[in-house]
């Protein structure tokens, strides 16, 4: 199966790049599943059901949030009735929704999509993360019940992100960083198999502080003082994320490769 991880989506820019390219690539990279993390796409803070509703048109398969999950008041009702977005599983234990969904693919797979928030640096200490996900996997078997799994661990520390993936090596077959918004190159596959990289990135104008225009976030390392809102960078988005391969039996990572496409960090060779 082939499933592409998609980073934060980072205001108009991201939701606009993410719309005009997710048809080709689906195209083009043969994709089973797609899944996005879209806690960002409403000015940067949360999901609006009128966004969620546009990337779920566009092609997306599965929409992430994060701890911005219900900055968006219509998104506590609305991810009632829309069980294709997900927030983490150790979020407050009152919070509407879901943090772990079965989808059936036409094929007859089973991908089991499981988001999950860190602890460190964060404003709010949430639920161990890794209790809360050993449970999940420990009933959901990969290559039994689960032909594919998926985690999306929401983090701000790189050293926890990678703690995860080797927690859940060989029992799922992608665990994929996102929150800080800037990619990195360790992508790999882990000893048992199952596929990693830290931080996929964000899909947004990188034009920008982690995807918000410069003026404000430089005024405020200076010199401590706000003066306005942040505001999403609107120039050309680059997306970014994950492409996985996995195989059939297994469930496992064959293969995984990162994916940036357009903006600033558009991939290419040495001439």
């Amino acid at each position: 199966m082939r499933v592409l991880f998609l980073g934060d989506v980072m205001g108009r820019a991201g939701r606009d790049a993410v719309k005009k390219n997710l048809k080709n690539l689906k195209q083009s990279l043969s994709l089973d599943f797609v899944i996005v993390n879209a806690e960002n796409a409403t000015a940067g803070f949360g999901l609006s059901m009128a966004h969620a509703n546009e990337l779920l048109d566009s092609g997306v398969d599965c929409l992430t949030l994060g701890d911005h999950a219900f900055d968006q008041k219509d998104m506590t009702s609305g991810i009632l009735s829309e069980p294709r977005i997900i927030r983490p599983i150790n979020f407050a234990r009152s919070a509407p929704g879901k943090g772990a969904q079965y989808f059936d693919l036409p094929t007859g797979k089973k991908i089991l999509v499981i988001q999950v928030l860190g602890q460190v640096f964060m404003k709010r200490v949430f639920e161990d993360p890794f209790n809360n996900i050993d449970k999940i996997l420990k009933a959901n078997p990969i290559g039994k019940k689960a032909d594919v799994i998926v985690i999306d661990i929401h983090a701000e520390a790189t050293s926890e992100k990678m703690a995860m993936g080797h927690w859940c090596d060989g029992r799922a077959s992608l665990v994929i960083g996102t929150h800080t918004h800037v990619p990195t190159s360790d992508t790999m596959i882990m000893p048992k198999g199952t596929g990693y990289q830290t931080d996929a990135g964000m899909c947004g104008d990188y034009n920008s502080v982690i995807g918000m225009d410069p003026v404000e976030p430089i005024q405020r390392f200076i010199n401590g003082m706000t003066k306005n809102r942040f505001t999403p960078a609107n120039g050309e988005a680059t997306l970014s994320g994950v492409l996985l391969e996995t195989d059939d039996l297994t469930g496992l990572a064959i293969n995984v490769q990162s994916i940036r496409m357009g903006g600033k960090l558009q991939q290419s060779g040495f001439k």
